[in-house]
């Protein structure tokens, strides 16, 4: 039985270097990334998170080339989204696990129906009663759902926070997208996820390929949504459908860097051949 000798890190890096410039010569490039532990560090405070400054130094020259396009795609609702990203009002937004849209100045008009925002007040009602009980665990309200965030909570602890919370969702009853993500455990009255976003990211810029970055599991429906000629990348450690693997928030900005010095050789940097 004959076996196959793993990449070594140094051959996955020449691979990743060698893929990203066969990416920069595509003629319709679309950049889609996570945020949180992708372009950002995690922080205690997510209202605090930026992108790093390497990273968005890269995103800014690959955003003033032709036919090159930068989006975010991430669980955060979109407003939050916006602000951490410093997105301008142009900026393509994926929020809320693809539920939220913004493809310019506005967003999706997501027009729950009344079951759906009855369902949603039931459950905020029962988890903002956990987490009063619960000190360190934080409740993000989102349009569609909730968060429950246990990054300050010892790991027995925040389980049975995750798991108080899980009975709760039983309770309101009706379908509820579940996400078990890093140090959250997130509710939906809603589905969707984030290869439903970059489905419609694909279809808005008519893009030749994608690459598309993430760290958590969430991420997982993106890289199962990309097709031959895009490229994954996951950040950190876990099972992946990714193509490659680095890191951690600062290789990604190395890597965005290597992507936009190919991306600047092989297209016009005047802004008037964009499309």
């Amino acid at each position: 039985m004959s076996h196959t000798t793993p990449p070594t890190r140094h051959e996955s890096a020449n691979a990743l270097v060698q893929a990203l410039i066969e990416l920069a010569q595509l003629p319709r490039l679309l950049v889609a990334l996570d945020f949180d532990g992708t372009l950002a560090p995690f922080v205690d405070d997510p209202v605090r998170s930026r992108t790093l400054p390497e990273a968005k130094a890269a995103l800014d020259r690959l955003e003033q080339l032709p036919n090159t396009w930068v989006a975010y795609v991430s669980g955060r609702p979109l407003e939050s989204l916006a602000r951490v990203t410093e997105a301008d009002d142009d900026a393509l937004l994926i929020g809320s696990h693809g539920v939220e849209v913004r493809f310019g100045a506005d967003g999706d008009d997501l027009q729950l129906t009344e079951d759906e925002r009855n369902r949603l007040a039931r459950l905020g009602a029962l988890l903002e009663h956990i987490v009063a009980n619960a000190p360190g665990a934080e409740l993000e309200r989102k349009p569609v759902g909730f968060g429950i965030h246990t990054r300050k909570l010892a790991a027995e602890h925040a389980r049975a926070v995750n798991q108080a919370a899980l009975e709760a969702a039983a309770q309101v009853g009706g379908h509820l997208t579940v996400r078990d993500g890093k140090d959250i455990l997130e509710f939906a009255v809603r589905e969707a996820n984030k290869g439903d976003g970059l489905e419609r990211l694909r279809d808005h810029v008519q893009a030749s390929a994608i690459l598309f970055a993430g760290d958590d599991v969430t991420d997982e429906d993106g890289f199962a949504a990309l097709r031959p000629g895009d490229i994954g990348i996951k950040v950190g450690d876990g099972e992946t459908k990714a193509q490659f693997r680095v890191a951690d928030p600062q290789a990604i900005a190395t890597m965005l860097g290597l992507l936009a010095d190919a991306r600047e050789r092989w297209v016009s940097p005047n802004p008037a051949n964009r499309d």
